[in-house]
């Protein structure tokens, strides 16, 4: 992926947060990886939620043979085994464009749904928090974001429930 220029950034963050609350500006791409760039955890290390094929060791469900690479591309894999139903007026990004690891570990992770942070937190490794908190109907709010978000589609704008 090739780096755009300052110009060409602010354009379209611009044009992202027109459309999206909570687009992070030019610059905070680096703080985000920082962020999502977490290790793999490990299952000894960490227990937690396991997903059912690594658990049972089942790594050729997934993988070509054990370490080695994926049987599908990436943005195909989860779909192998899990429904979603896209069919909706609004798809999150990331879910959208095949991302599920953005949100989501692909083997263990101490989080329910293997999640890589909170329901409380996760939103805010890629929205930003400050933009997003100080909006109505957030504002004092320390509910997840899932009571009133559904985090993969939603016909209603915002991805609401």
């Amino acid at each position: 992926m090739a780096l755009l220029s300052g110009c060409e950034a602010q354009t379209q963050y611009k044009v992202l947060s027109f459309f999206f609350d909570g687009v992070p500006p030019p610059g905070a791409k680096e703080q985000q990886a920082a962020a999502m760039k977490r290790e793999q955890p490990q299952a000894a290390v960490f227990p937690g939620t396991e997903h059912g094929p690594y658990k049972a060791k089942m790594c050729t469900a997934c993988h070509q043979a054990r370490g080695t690479g994926l049987i599908v591309p990436v943005k195909e894999l989860c779909y192998r085994c899990h429904q979603m139903n896209l069919n909706r007026k609004w798809v999150h990004g990331p879910l959208a464009s095949g991302g599920c690891i953005v949100c989501h570990y692909p083997h263990t992770a101490p989080n329910p749904f293997l999640l890589r942070g909170t329901s409380g937190n996760i939103c805010f490794y890629c929205h930003d928090e400050k933009r997003v908190m100080a909006k109505e109907p957030h504002k004092g709010s320390d509910m997840p974001c899932t009571s009133c978000h559904n985090a993969h589609a939603s016909d209603k704008q915002y991805l609401l429930k």
